[in-house]
């Protein structure tokens, strides 16, 4: 069991609906030492491959990014999910539909910060379904750069997203996969 899987195990709580909770630690309160742990490991995990850029969807993302980058020396651009008056030129945009929030967002990156020679890795906290993973990728797509890999927190393996994803032909890497979890008992298997 890894660094990650254990706190899951120790703070985290499932909720009815195949939710899990870890908002102790990673979405609402942030464990600013557990995100380097986890940029630390996604840097071995992609040691060779060329990024120079990481791009996540605001909100849960941003944190859990920034602390990477700084394992991979790069900026941290992230996806917007509504219009502000303070975004100005051309974008890129996508749909993303929310597991957690049950709703759909065109989700927004400004075209002067990603471009045809940006080779990028998206992070992000969770992968359930794959919808917000499959935004970034036509978002990268659209601006002609490069998915060098996807870095995700916790993937539900017991959901699509991740196979999704994988039969796409993209790198991912997970630090926890998720394979059931009981809301009556609290108990969370992963993947060995």
């Amino acid at each position: 069991m890894n660094f990650l899987e254990e706190r899951i195990i120790k703070d985290g709580v499932v909720k009815e609906g195949n939710i899990l909770k870890v908002d102790s630690f990673l979405n609402h309160q942030l464990d600013v030492e557990l995100f380097d742990k986890m940029g630390e490991e996604w840097a071995k995990r992609f040691e060779g491959v060329q990024i120079n850029k990481i791009l996540t969807i605001e909100a849960s993302g941003i944190g859990i990014a920034c602390v990477a980058a700084r394992h991979f020396n790069v900026p941290v651009v992230f996806a917007k999910k509504s219009q502000s008056v303070n975004l100005d030129g051309e974008m890129y945009t996508a749909e993303v539909e929310s597991f957690t929030h049950k709703n759909k967002n065109h989700v927004i990156v400004s075209k002067k910060f990603l471009n045809e020679n940006d080779k990028v890795l998206i992070i992000d906290d969770f992968l359930a379904n794959g919808c917000a993973l499959q935004g970034l990728i036509s978002i990268i797509n659209s601006a002609n750069a490069t998915v060098s890999g996807i870095g995700i927190a916790i993937e539900k393996g017991f959901q699509p997203g991740g196979q999704i994803i994988r039969n796409l032909g993209y790198r991912l890497e997970s630090l926890a996969i998720v394979d059931g979890m009981n809301h009556v008992t609290g108990e969370i298997s992963f993947r060995s």
